[in-house]
């Protein structure tokens, strides 16, 4: 699988982790692995009431803020790959990430994904076209931690999410003032300031604000600020004598280049390439029946400019009564603007019209007939979201038996414009400029197909469940938990821009989901559970839209979503360890290549296991690995049945060691992590193999006075070319996205 050169370098990079000098002080880690087994987490539970992580009957991810500031995640996706059966590719940039869990099909996106601020989700519809969660959200020092939970009850509670919920936790204010003032640069050119400061208020009345700003040309350059943006948090608590007030608002200006698959195989073409350059960032396009122009400028991106808003109130009362209310509003744009590739590329002379040569529409210099090409769409989609959600829970405890009922409600809205297509050639190099001289090129209607839509949606979703638990004795807990979810969608598209509704839905379908589970706690330290569930993915706008025919013929276009889990735990003052066994099948996914396109609906079944271990010894050295093994099949399908489920890799490991060590009065830690992945299939046919890869990330921390801290990150040291995944429009033409180059970051922060 690895060359000698990767070999070599993982075994620097895992001596290197694990060398040192002084340690830690022992109570300072006995301290901080106390804590841990103490663990409080919300994930899974009605209206987000604590449990003991011990005491829960499913598998948890916790990431603290220090491990957030070790994996160094360059989106909010790339730090979804610290947790078991996830599959992130996250190389098209901040936004714009492809999130795959546990065997879970799927051709792009992330449609099993809900992201939360504590407790709520930020948009109720987990994918639409060109938006998926982790699109709208964006990480700083405003995040305390994110629990991340796979299964498990997460069908019944919440917005039922059957797939992968992640939990984020925004700081908050204590007595005491705290605050961090942090300065991060790169050899790519990135600025960036982050501040947070959190104190109190009045008597038992707290705040936490904090933000960030930050520009650069992007990792790979396109010669100006393709990268630019800003956010804002603010969280206000309040502590009643019975229960606490929570209200925050995240606002948010942010948007980056969204790199694309490209050519493989075309010299000058590696990991740090982009098409997008000064010279092609300006075009024009053409839409409607009138063809009416519309300048662009591709170099926004993609990104979010709107704001994530909500809060809570958790109350308790006597008798064992408990009340939570939690509440989010979201509102803003979530637009794209890219450099698509249509085809494979070719040569200058196959395509000019005089069969030799062809001038640059920006330059005017003149190309050569062997001069690389290739058909780049200058694809638009402007999107405007909002959504309202509301999640009430009573709960009581009655001894042995606790028990909670809940009322789930969301409302959920998109508006688009889109105009795909318009492709045109371009010179393949980085910031290549358009042609003249071809003649598809001078034409409104572009060099291949043209897809333009103006759509409106709006959804809303009625949620009745309740859960019960029951203490069978000092060792056997039982649980059950049950849905009752209606769905209602009104949606209209006019295909054309020309003012007729083409397609037109309204829809309201109902489903019971279920879960029920075991947890047998062996002793203090150790236990297994077991845990079967049901769950339901309903069909939002885009869903209608692309398989408008299916559900015309009467299909409902609801995924169905069977799982059983059987997992070991182990928690003990140095070792946080799960081991968790799982089998899903999902029925009736749905994959579509393009617009326009004809839908596959499919059945996916899966079995694997997932490793979630930290250790932490008191010499001051620490490793975190995740690992997951999984078998994939299309067990229904008219053309596949039997194959492997596209993009899915049978293994993946990731290993984090870290060494806490003290030199010449300074506290420092030296840390990398090594992750590799199996091959993966490319399309459902199984035709097109994406080749596995190895990367090595390395990084040290220092402290060199009270307060002070100095960051050194290396992401990719070995600057490995790994593909993440070929063209999903056209398994057939030679292209792919390479993971990310090798990058270094330095950062500054003060804290007290």
């Amino acid at each position: 699988m690895a060359t000698k050169h990767t070999r070599t370098a993982i075994a620097s990079a895992i001596l290197l982790a694990m060398s040192g000098q002084t340690a830690f002080a022992e109570e300072q880690t006995q301290q901080a692995a106390e804590e841990k087994v103490e663990r409080i987490i919300v994930s899974g539970t009605p209206g987000g009431v604590g449990v003991r992580k011990i005491d829960a009957g499913y598998a948890v991810t916790n990431i603290d803020a220090d491990q957030i500031v070790k994996l160094s995640p360059k989106s909010t996706a790339d730090l979804f790959k610290a947790v078991p059966g996830v599959w992130v590719e996250s190389s098209g940039g901040e936004s714009g990430a492809n999130v795959f869990v546990r065997g879970f099909p799927g051709g792009g996106d992330a449609p099993f994904l809900t992201i939360s601020i504590d407790g709520s989700p930020i948009y109720p519809a987990p994918t639409l076209s060109f938006l998926e969660n982790s699109s709208i959200f964006r990480l700083d020092e405003t995040i305390e931690t994110m629990e991340a939970l796979r299964g498990g009850p997460n069908p019944v509670v919440s917005n039922g999410q059957p797939g992968l919920t992640t939990n984020f936790r925004l700081k908050r204010g204590s007595e005491d003032t705290e605050a961090i003032f942090k300065y991060t640069t790169s050899d790519y050119d990135l600025q960036r300031i982050d501040a947070m400061v959190s104190g109190e208020i009045s008597e038992d009345f707290y705040y936490m604000v904090g933000g960030y700003v930050k520009s650069s040309p992007g990792i790979r350059d396109a010669g100006f600020t393709s990268e630019k943006g800003n956010q804002f948090t603010i969280n206000l608590t309040k502590v009643l004598d019975n229960g606490t007030i929570n209200l925050y608002s995240r606002h948010t200006d942010d948007h980056g280049a969204w790199y694309l698959p490209t050519p493989l195989n075309v010299e000058g073409i590696d990991a740090g390439y982009t098409q997008l350059g000064t010279l092609n960032r300006q075009a024009a396009i053409y839409t409607g029946p009138n063809n009416d122009e519309h300048q662009i400028d591709l170099g926004e991106g993609r990104g979010w400019k709107g704001h994530v808003s909500g809060g809570s109130i958790k109350l308790e009362f006597d008798n064992g009564w408990q009340f939570v209310d939690r509440f989010n509003f979201t509102k803003g744009d979530a637009n794209t603007y890219g450099l698509v590739p249509a085809g494979s590329a070719t040569t200058l002379g196959e395509v000019a019209t005089n069969g030799e040569t062809a001038a640059g529409a920006a330059t005017g210099t003149v190309y050569d007939a062997d001069t690389p090409v290739q058909q780049l769409g200058r694809w638009v989609v402007l999107k405007e979201i909002s959504s309202f959600t509301n999640d009430l829970a009573f709960s009581k405890d009655f001894g042995d038996l606790s028990a909670a009922f809940g009322y789930y409600t969301a409302s959920t809205s998109a508006n688009d414009w889109w105009s795909l297509g318009n492709a045109a050639y371009h010179v393949l190099e980085a910031g290549g400029e358009m042609l003249n001289d071809i003649e598809c090129n001078a034409s409104t209607e572009g060099c291949a197909w043209n897809y333009d839509i103006n759509s409106t949606g709006d959804a809303r979703t009625n949620a009745f469940y309740s859960t019960a638990q029951y203490k069978i004795n000092d060792a056997f807990t039982l649980d059950a938990g049950i849905r009752f979810e209606n769905h209602e969608v009104e949606y209209t598209v006019d295909e054309g821009l020309d003012g007729v509704i083409t397609k037109s839905i309204q829809y309201d379908e109902s489903k019971t989901s279920w879960t029920t589970g075991i947890n047998y706690s062996i002793n203090d330290d150790m236990g297994v559970f077991a845990r079967v569930n049901r769950g339901y993915k309903m069909p939002y706008f885009d869903d209608f839209r692309d398989n408008y025919g299916a559900y015309q013929g009467g299909e409902k276009l609801i995924k169905e979503v069977t799982q059983a889990e059987f997992g070991y735990k182990l928690l003990t003052d140095s070792t946080d360890f799960y081991a968790t066994l799982f089998t899903n099948e999902v029925k009736g996914d749905t994959f579509v290549r393009r617009p326009g396109a004809p839908a596959e609906i499919l059945t996916n079944e899966a079995y694997g296991i997932e490793l979630d271990y930290n250790y932490n010894h008191e010499s001051g050295f620490s490793v975190n690995l995740n690992s997951t093994l999984q078998e994939t099949e299309i067990t229904e399908s008219p053309t596949n049945e039997g194959n492997e489920s596209q993009r899915q890799p049978k293994w993946q490991v990731r290993v984090t060691p870290s060494y806490d060590f003290e030199v010449s009065g300074m506290y420092a830690t030296l840390y990398g992590t090594i992750s590799a992945v199996d091959d993966r299939w490319g399309d459902n046919e199984n035709t097109v193999t994406l080749e596995g890869y190895e990367k090595v990330d390395l990084g040290l921390i220092v402290e060199p006075m009270e307060g002070i801290k100095i960051q050194l990150a290396i992401d990719n040291l070995t600057d490995e070319q790994g593909i993440t995944e070929g063209d999903p429009r056209n398994a057939d033409a030679p292209n792919g996205r390479y993971i990310m180059p090798r990058t270094t970051r330095l950062s500054v922060s003060y804290e007290f």
